[in-house]
C-alpha cells in the first residue's frame, strides 16, 4: 500500500528557495574572503620582502713600507618618511639624528617638511652610518615611528633608510707619490657613483682595482630595512677588488722628493725627475718628480703635472747616449782601447756644420773620449758603423719601444728616419741629439752596465692581494742579454772613471762603488735648437749585496751659469747615493781602494 505526500504549498516552496539562495550566498562570501585573505596575506608578505645589493669596494694602493696611499670609503644615503614620525616625538628624532649624523638640526627641520621619501643624506660616512642604524633602533625602542593614514590609505611603520650611495677615494699622503699613483673620477651608474682611475696606477690596475661584482641579499626585512638573514634569504657575495703593494717605500720616496723640491727652487728648473731601480730586477725604489699635485684637489694649474713625465714625455738624451753607443761598437768589436784618435783640437766640419767639444783634445783614445764626453771623437768612432747597424743596435736596446713598465700611456720616444741616418744626422746621433728617448728607457739601459748586459723590465707594481692576503705577481717578460757580461764589465769601469776622472766627479761618493754619465742637451722649440736645456746624470750605485740604477733629468734649468749635467743633476745624484746610504739601502766598503 503506498502513501501519498501531499504537495508542497507555494509558502513551503518559497521558503525552500530562499534558504538554498542563503546558503549559495554564505559559500560565495566565504569563497571571496577567502581569496581576499590569501591575497592580502600575500601582499603583505611581498612587501616585507626587500632586496639589497651589496657593492663591491675597490682595492687599495700601499706602498712597499705598508702605508696606504689610495683608499676607497663607502658613503651612505640616509633616508626616511616624514609622516612615520610621531608628531609628538619629532623634536627628539631631530635633536637626536643631529647629534647622530653631524646634521645641522635646521636642515633636518626644513627637510621633513617633504611628504613622502625623503633624502636627508647623500654623504653619510660609514661610522656615522653604523650610529645610525644604532640610533634607528633605539628610536624604535621609543616608539618614535608609526603607522599613518593618508587618503584613505594606511602606511606602515618605517624608520631610517640607509643604504650605500657611492665611493669616495681617499688619498691620505695629498702630493706624495704623485703621479705616479695617479687619481681617479666619479661615474655615474643606475644605483650608485663609483671612480675609475684616469692617471697613475689608478689607471694601469683600474681592472684588479675594480673589482669583479657586487653581492646581492634578497628576504624578509625588519623595520629598518635591514634584511633578516635566515634560511629563506638568498645572497651572492661580492667580490672586492685587489689590492695593490708596490716596489716604492713612501719613506724614500718622501725624502727624494724633497731633495729635488730643493734643487727645482735652486736652479728654477720646470721640472726635476729621479729614479732608482733595482739593477738585476728592474724594482723601482722610487720614481719622484718635483711637479707634483694633491689628486683630491686638482688645480687648473696642476694640468701640465698630471702625466708622468718619467714614462710619457720623450727628449733628445744629449752625452748620456755617449755611453749606450759605445758599449754597441765595443760588442761589435768596433773598439780599440788602445788607438789614439785625432780631435782635431776639438773642431771638426761635417757637410756645413761644424763640430765643436766643449773640453777641445789634440787626440786621444776612445775610453779617454768617453771619460772626456767628446763629440768629435764618438763621430769618429760610429763612422764605421752602417746606418742600418746603428738603427737596428738602437732598437735592440729597447729604443723606439716601450719599456712594458706597468704604468699607462706610456711613450716610445722617436728613432731617427733610416734614411736620414748618414753624414752630419748620424752624427748627431753618436753624441745624442737626432732621437728622443724616455727616462724610463734610458734607466733601463743604463742597468745593462749594472747587471751583466740584461734588459729588464721596470716595475712598480710589486704584487696583488685580496681580503685572504693572498698574494698574485703580475707576468713580466723576463731579463734577455743584450751585451755579453765582458762588454758590461767594462763599460761599468768606464762609468766609474768618469766619476773620478771625468765630467762626474761631482756626483761622486766616497766609499761607494760608483759610476755614471753627464748629459747636458739643447731644448729643440719650433724648428731650432735655443739657449736653454736638459741636464741630466745616469749611473749606478752598489754594494756587496745591492747594485741600483739611478737617473735624473732637470728639465729647463734657469741658471745662466750652471745648466750643465755635472753642475745640476750630478749633484743631486751624490745627494740620492747619501741618502741611500743613511736609509740602510746602501753601505760603504769597508776598505775601500785609495783613489788615484
Amino acid at each position: 500500500m503506498s502513501s501519498l505526500r501531499p504537495p508542497l504549498s507555494s509558502y513551503q516552496r518559497g521558503l525552500s528557495f530562499f534558504l538554498f539562495m542563503v546558503i549559495i550566498l554564505f559559500f560565495a562570501i566565504v569563497f571571496f574572503l577567502a581569496i581576499y585573505f590569501t591575497i592580502s596575506e600575500e601582499k603583505r608578505n611581498l612587501s616585507l620582502i626587500a632586496n639589497k645589493t651589496d657593492f663591491k669596494l675597490r682595492g687599495t694602493i700601499y706602498s712597499s713600507d705598508g702605508f696606504s696611499l689610495a683608499s676607497s670609503e663607502k658613503l651612505y644615503k640616509v633616508s626616511i618618511i616624514p609622516q612615520n614620525i610621531s608628531p609628538e616625538k619629532k623634536e627628539l628624532f631631530v635633536n637626536l639624528f643631529s647629534i647622530y649624523s653631524d646634521i645641522p638640526k635646521a636642515i633636518i627641520e626644513e627637510k621633513l617638511k617633504n611628504k613622502g621619501y625623503t633624502t636627508l643624506s647623500y654623504h653619510i660616512t660609514p661610522t656615522q652610518a653604523s650610529n645610525l642604524r644604532s640610533l634607528n633602533n633605539k628610536l624604535n625602542t621609543y616608539q618614535v615611528f608609526q603607522e599613518f593614514e593618508e587618503n584613505g590609505k594606511v602606511y606602515q611603520k618605517m624608520g631610517i633608510s640607509i643604504e650605500v650611495s657611492g665611493y669616495s677615494r681617499q688619498y691620505p699622503y695629498e702630493m706624495m707619490m704623485e703621479p705616479l699613483v695617479g687619481y681617479t673620477q666619479k661615474i655615474h651608474q643606475e644605483k650608485i657613483t663609483r671612480v675609475e682611475g684616469i692617471k697613475g696606477i689608478e689607471k694601469f690596475a683600474q681592472n684588479y682595482l675594480s673589482g669583479k661584482n657586487d653581492g646581492e641579499l634578497e628576504g624578509n626585512r625588519d623595520i629598518g630595512f635591514n634584511i633578516i638573514r635566515n634560511k629563506d634569504s638568498k645572497q651572492i657575495q661580492k667580490q672586492d677588488g685587489l689590492d695593490i703593494v708596490l716596489t716604492i717605500p713612501l719613506k724614500l720616496q718622501k725624502k727624494i722628493e724633497a731633495i729635488l723640491d730643493a734643487h727645482k727652487q735652486r736652479l728654477q728648473a720646470k721640472e726635476i725627475v729621479a729614479g732608482v731601480m733595482e739593477s738585476s730586477s728592474g724594482k723601482i725604489l722610487s720614481l719622484a718628480t718635483s711637479n707634483r699635485f694633491d689628486p683630491k684637489n686638482i688645480k687648473k694649474e696642476d694640468y701640465s703635472s698630471l702625466n708622468i713625465t718619467a714614462t710619457e714625455t720623450s727628449f733628445e738624451p744629449g752625452s748620456i747616449i755617449k755611453p749606450i753607443i759605445y758599449a754597441i761598437l765595443l760588442q761589435k768589436h768596433m773598439i780599440n782601447s788602445q788607438e789614439s784618435i785625432d780631435l782635431n783640437n776639438g773642431v771638426y766640419k761635417i757637410g756645413r756644420h761644424t763640430i765643436r767639444d766643449d773640453h777641445p783634445l789634440k787626440s786621444a783614445t776612445p775610453p779617454e773620449i768617453l771619460i772626456k764626453s767628446s763629440n768629435i771623437g764618438m763621430i769618429k768612432l760610429t763612422q764605421d758603423l752602417s746606418s742600418q747597424e746603428f738603427l737596428d743596435a738602437l732598437k735592440e736596446y729597447g729604443f723606439g719601444t716601450q719599456t712594458l713598465i706597468d704604468l699607462p700611456y706610456e711613450g716610445k720616444g722617436v728613432l731617427p728616419d733610416i734614411a736620414k741616418l748618414q753624414g752630419s744626422y748620424k752624427a748627431s746621433v753618436s753624441y745624442g741629439y737626432g732621437f728622443r728617448a724616455t727616462f724610463v728607457q734610458l734607466l733601463r739601459a743604463y742597468a745593462t752596465f749594472n747587471n751583466g748586459g740584461k734588459l729588464i723590465t721596470p716595475r712598480t707594481i710589486d704584487y696583488l692581494k685580496n681580503s685572504q692576503d693572498e698574494h698574485y705577481k703580475l707576468k713580466i717578460p723576463a731579463p734577455y742579454p743584450i751585451i755579453s757580461e765582458q762588454t758590461s764589465e767594462e763599460m761599468k769601469k768606464l762609468l766609474e772613471e768618469i766619476v773620478k776622472k771625468g765630467t762626474g766627479k761631482k756626483a761622486e761618493v766616497k766609499g761607494v762603488v760608483m759610476g755614471g754619465k753627464t748629459g747636458t742637451a739643447r731644448i729643440f722649440i719650433n724648428g731650432k735648437y735655443t739657449k736653454r736645456y736638459n741636464s741630466s746624470f745616469f749611473g749606478f750605485a752598489d754594494d756587496d749585496k745591492r747594485a741600483y740604477t739611478i737617473g735624473v733629468v732637470v728639465l729647463d734649468p734657469d741658471v745662466q751659469e750652471g745648466y750643465y749635467g755635472s753642475q745640476t743633476a750630478a749633484p743631486i745624484f751624490k745627494e740620492i747615493i747619501q741618502l741611500l746610504l743613511k736609509e740602510n739601502y746602501l753601505s760603504k766598503e769597508e776598505n775601500p781602494q785609495p783613489q788615484e
